[in-house]
């Protein structure tokens, strides 16, 4: 493990269904479900993809980054787009956190009484 450069290898994501390996009927449920999700309905599999990606960065997913990265491009969408899509995601994120701030402006409040 000394030599490994990141605990994320982008060849993991190659895995994923391996996930099921022991827990086929779950992994075959969730596998349905997600790709029924990601069928065009009345968002496009581009639209789709834009909002994954954005998604994928509010979670953190390196794996998810990589993957949607790769939709998003062979759906039609352009870096521009995507850049603009990890905005959206950055201010709700951040309007999110601070947001919070009111509760903590609340105990704060009642517990300075």
């Amino acid at each position: 493990m000394a030599d490994q450069k990141t605990y994320y290898k982008p060849e993991d994501l190659l895995k994923f269904e391996e996930i099921g390996n022991e827990a086929s009927p779950l992994a075959e449920k969730f596998f349905s479900y997600y790709n029924a999700v990601f069928e065009e309905g009345e968002l496009s599999e581009r639209e789709k993809s834009l909002i994954a990606l954005a998604v994928a960065h509010t979670v953190q997913c390196p794996y998810c980054i990589d993957a949607f990265t790769q939709a998003c491009l062979e759906k039609g969408s352009n870096t521009a787009e995507m850049t603009e899509a990890v905005h959206v995601a950055t201010a709700i994120r951040g309007g999110a956190t601070l947001v919070h701030g009111v509760q903590m402006r609340n105990i704060s409040e009642k517990l300075s009484m």
